[in-house]
């Protein structure tokens, strides 16, 4: 400033400014590298470095590069999904026909246990109207004697017979009431050779009943009731001992097992 004021005053006074000298500036430093310099200037600036971290993202989602990479991941994450749902799906399906399997099977067993209680009722039942069949019958028969010792039975084969026994023995004293098993009516009474003194009595369905062997007959003809005496244990015809021949012929036929046929009219001999 002191030689612009000297030049100054030398115009003014109409003399040749003067000759000004200026030292040289000194040398500046060697210039730091321009990356140091954008450092520094950016350190320098507040709000630079959230600037060049915004722009970060904008430089890596403009890699193709790391847009592979972003891609290959989102396929990667839909695929597993993919599958996780696929075997969901599947877990579901198998517990769906598990379930349905179980059904089907419990459904079996409770009709198995439905038809097994429906069969049980039906036998009792069977077996409770049998018995009440068997009682009622019972009450409609009678055995042919009160008291006896079972002798020889049907179909049995022994010297007193030219053939198998035809009827059932019941052994007892002479004289022992021999009664009408059911009602019905006397048909025939008299000697009938190797049978003795017999009785013929004719039930309503027309099995006939033979008591033979008799001592004596007490009802010759006409109708009887069940338990009615009808006649007495003897020892008359072809015997060894006193006792009742008993006989039944269905239809008047052939004979057959008269204890079959007393079991099945509820009596048990």
């Amino acid at each position: 400033m002191a030689a612009a004021g000297a030049s100054g005053v030398a115009v003014a006074q109409g003399k040749p400014p003067a000759p000004v000298s200026v030292p040289d500036a000194a040398p500046a430093p060697d210039a730091a590298p321009a990356s140091s310099g954008a450092a520094v200037v950016a350190d320098s600036v507040p709000g630079a470095a959230s600037a060049s971290a915004a722009s970060a993202p904008s430089a890596a989602a403009a890699d193709p590069g790391a847009s592979l990479v972003t891609r290959i991941l989102a396929q990667a994450r839909q695929q597993s999904s993919a599958a996780d749902q696929a075997r969901e799906a599947e877990e579901a399906a198998a517990r769906a026909k598990e379930a349905a399997a179980r059904k089907v099977r419990e459904d079996a067993a409770r009709k198995k246990a439905e038809e097994t209680a429906r069969q049980q009722a039906a036998e009792r039942e069977a077996a409770r109207s049998a018995a009440e069949r068997q009682a009622e019958l019972a009450r409609g028969y009678a055995k042919p004697l009160a008291s006896y010792t079972p002798g020889e039975g049907y179909g049995q084969a022994g010297s007193p017979w030219a053939a198998a026994h035809t009827g059932q023995d019941f052994a007892a004293p002479t004289g022992t009431p021999a009664m009408a098993v059911h009602s019905g009516v006397i048909t025939s009474a008299g000697w009938a050779g190797a049978y003795g003194y017999r009785v013929v009595l004719r039930l309503d369905d027309g099995t006939e009943l033979w008591y033979c062997h008799l001592s004596s007959m007490v009802k010759t003809s006409g109708p009887v009731t069940t338990g009615e005496v009808i006649g007495r244990v003897g020892a008359t015809g072809n015997v060894t001992a006193p006792h009742l021949h008993l006989e039944v012929r269905p239809g008047g036929g052939a004979p057959v097992d008269p204890r079959t046929w007393l079991t099945e009219h509820g009596l048990s001999v």
